[in-house]
Order: structure tokens, then sequence, then C-alpha cells
């Protein structure tokens, strides 16, 4: 299959390319067209916001986690049935992993998507300036097709005019829409970026239509959509499928394994790839939150608690004692649990003060420090999750610190600038088969995760 694609990338950060992206597939939605949403890189949040503007789930594409060779394939996966695809880039067009070229990159990624890309450009504080930024990323790398500029936070119609001028003159590369300055479609921020999609609710659902609005009247979706159109077909890929990643053989004659998995305001990160890998591991996937939640679901063989901001929830989760003992009582008993950041801080004794599951022995708080970037990890020790000795990448991305920071058995180990360095809990003190780390995985680029977690999930079961 052919989908029609581009992607929308920036200069820098901060040039508005959520905004952006986000509006056109809201617009191109609301035309009645199935938009498929993506994002290069790890981000959880954006795609949120993507998800809710398409109707259907955001998908991360990360060459880093993932692997090159699987982007185009999860790109299918994703893609399938929608009329055109938008996916938003990260941080500027050419930054990538650092120190690795242009590894997982957004020019990167839209070479292996054989995608047409947009570049969203900040002109609020130049004029003709802009001719040369625009040539100088049409020009850096000429496997990258940038093939159209919408100019954003865009003043004035002589504002406009101005800018337009200067590309028509000294870019080639056309105009596809000039975005005024707005404030009602800013989307507020905190200490880890945008607010998630799943806290503002009502709100998001406002800010979405107000960004599909203003992209409707300010951008040319005809030509978008014309140049979406071009992209060639991605010869030799087919569709990611999770069963055929986990090597599935059919359902268990026992039946499947119930893996409840941690959702809601306070955990709100995953890859939807996680959880069908899950699905054709063999396991039955039932979301829960534990905000709300007083007890696991019923049957509750595996557990799954992936990132999200506990810090902004911790009177909530504290003083939801019953099912914080539930879940003590579940690891205590061999029950397989696998955490991921936000989790890695529920399952401690503590966060900034007031009590958590007491899963492991260690406690965190907040700092002004942001710990961020890609990890190439070596697991230490046998888990749910990996066999000791499996290397995996994946990503960190947090303010909080645990202290200790791992257990007589680490999860995993990989290098810093400042040497080598071990994290997480592969197993506890009477909670042997809990795997909790801060560093973020995505299955599809492993999905041995999967198969091997549904399998603990089983043994557990079966007693």
């Amino acid at each position: 299959m052919n989908v029609p694609r581009l992607v929308v990338a920036a200069p820098s950060s901060g040039a508005g390319k959520t905004t952006v992206a986000t509006g056109l597939i809201a617009a191109l939605a609301a035309r009645g067209l199935a938009v498929s949403p993506h994002k290069v890189g790890p981000d959880y949040i954006d795609p949120g916001y993507h998800g809710l503007a398409a109707g259907r789930p955001g998908r991360n594409l990360d060459a880093f986690m993932c692997g090159p060779e699987r982007i185009a394939p999860l790109f299918l996966h994703g893609a399938a049935g929608a009329d055109v695809a938008v996916v938003e880039g990260v941080m500027g067009l050419f930054d990538g992993a650092s120190g690795r070229g242009e590894l997982a990159s957004t020019a990167h990624v839209a070479k292996l998507l054989r995608a047409p890309v947009v570049l969203v450009v900040d002109a609020s504080s130049q004029s003709r300036s802009v001719a040369a930024l625009v040539h100088g990323f049409a020009s850096w790398d000429p496997e990258v097709r940038l093939a159209g500029v919408i100019l954003n936070r865009v003043a004035s119609d002589r504002h406009e005019l101005l800018l337009r001028e200067a590309l028509e003159e000294g870019s080639g590369v056309p105009v596809l829409g000039a975005v005024r300055r707005s404030a009602a479609v800013a989307t507020p921020s905190r200490h880890l970026g945008l607010i998630p999609a799943v806290e503002r609710s009502a709100e998001a659902l406002r800010a979405v239509a107000d960004m599909g609005e203003l992209v409707a009247a300010s951008v040319d979706l005809d030509a978008v959509l014309a140049l979406a159109r071009t992209a060639p077909p991605l010869a030799g890929a087919e569709p990611w499928d999770p069963a055929v990643e986990v090597g599935a053989s059919g359902a268990s004659p026992s039946g499947a394994p119930r893996i409840a998995v941690a959702g809601g305001a306070a955990f709100s990160f995953s890859y939807a790839e996680n959880a069908e890998l899950l699905t054709a591991a063999g396991a039955e996937v039932v979301p829960f939150d534990p905000l709300h939640a007083d007890a696991l679901p019923e049957g509750t063989a595996g557990l799954v608690i992936g990132g999200g901001f506990p810090e902004l929830y911790v009177r909530e989760l504290s003083a939801n004692g019953q099912l914080r003992s539930a879940i003590a009582a579940f690891a205590a008993s061999g029950g397989p649990v696998a955490a991921e950041c936000a989790g890695l801080l529920y399952l401690g004794r503590a966060l900034d003060g007031l009590p958590m599951c007491g899963v492991l022995d260690t406690s965190a708080r907040m700092t002004e420090r942001l710990t961020l970037g890609y990890r190439e990890a070596v697991a230490l020790h046998d888990s749910p999750l990996a066999p000791a000795g499996a290397r995996l990448r994946g990503h960190e991305f947090h303010r909080t610190v645990c202290e200790p920071g791992s257990g007589e058995r680490p999860a995993w180990g990989w290098r810093l600038p400042a040497g080598p360095h071990t994290e997480g809990f592969a197993g506890a003190a009477g909670a042997e088969n809990v795997h909790a780390s801060y560093l973020h995985l995505h299955w599809a680029g492993y999905p041995q995760l999967a198969a091997s977690f549904a399998a603990a999930a089983t043994a557990y079961r079966a007693g």
C-alpha cells in the first residue's frame, strides 16, 4: 500500500511545529479524511494531542530505540487504512542522537519514509533573512526533499508579504501557509514539556480544535495534500506485524494470562505497540487507573506500570492505600511487574515524603536537574523482561532522583561521560520478579520483552 505522507519539521525546537502538525491533523480530519498521526523520537506527549486530533492513536517513529529498519514497517502498520499521514519531527530537522550523526533525526526518518518535508519557520523576528535560512536547510542534505514552508507567528499582512517575497526570490521552496500569532492555541507547559492531553480533557479538545481552525484558515490544505501524494511507495517494506515479531503460535491452551496496565493521568506514557505485542504474545491486556481503582483487575497475572507524572498526583496515589497494598502483595507473591520511570517511583517507599507501594527499598524526590538522553544499556541480571546480558536501547527523561538509584541486583548498566553507571532494580528482597527502572523502552524494537513478560505472567498464573 502507498500512504500519502509528509513530515513537519523545524529549524529548531520552539518554532511551533507541534501546533502546526496537530492543527494539520485536525484540519484534514475535519475534511473527512482518515489521518494517521506520527511523532519522530521518544516523546509521549505530542502523540496524545495528535491522537485527539485524528481520532486514532498517535504513534512514535524512533530509529534509535526501534532501529532504522523498523521505521517504514512501523509507519505502514500505524497508517493502515489512512488517507494521509502527518509525521511531526523532533528538535531541529537535522538534530539526532547525540554523537551519532543523523541517527534518529527528523531528516533520517524522512529519508527512511521517502517523505517530503514541510519546514515550520518561526518568522516572528525576521523578514528577508528567512530566505537564507530556508535555502540553507533545503541544500544541506540533497537526500532530504524540503518541499514546502509554513511561516509561523507572522505579525501582519505586511510582514507576510515581506516573507513571501524573500522566499520567492531566494529559496525556491513554496510557501504553503502563514500562521498568525495566536494566544488561543497555546498549550500549557511544565517541567517536562507540554501538559499531556489526558490531563486536560475538555481543555485539550478545545485546544486541538483551535489549532485545526487556525491551520485551516492559514494553510493551503489542498497544496499540502498534493504534496503528501507525491511520496512514492515504500518499496520492499511490509507493515509491522506484532504476531510475527513475537512468533505467536495461537492462544495458550489454558487461556490468556491477564496483564494489568496502569493508565490515567498519573501514568499516561505508553507506546501503543507495547500493548499490541503483549496481546500478540497471548496475553489479555486490561487497563486500570491507579488514581481511582482500589484493587488490581481480577485475575491479574502480570503488572505493567509505565511513565507519567506521579509527582503531580502524589497525594492521591498515597491516599489510595488499598491499591498500594494490593500491588505490594502481588509483587510479594511472585507476580511479574515491569515498571519504568513513573512506575519506579510508585513502587518505592516514598515519593516527596509521602508513602508509595513499598515494593522497592528506595525513595524518590523532585529536583531541579533534568536527566535526559538516549542510553545503550545491558541487562545486568535476569528479570521478567530480559535475561542478563541482553543489550537494548532506551531513553531517560525525568527530574526526579531515587535514593538509592539501584539495588543489589541493578536492572541496567551503561556508560556515561563520567564512567560506568548502574541503574534500576531487577528483583528486590521479597519481590524477585519485579523489574523497575528509569529507562523508557519501546518494545517494538525488542519484541522479546513482550514475549518474556507474557511467559512470566503465564507461569505465575499456573502457580
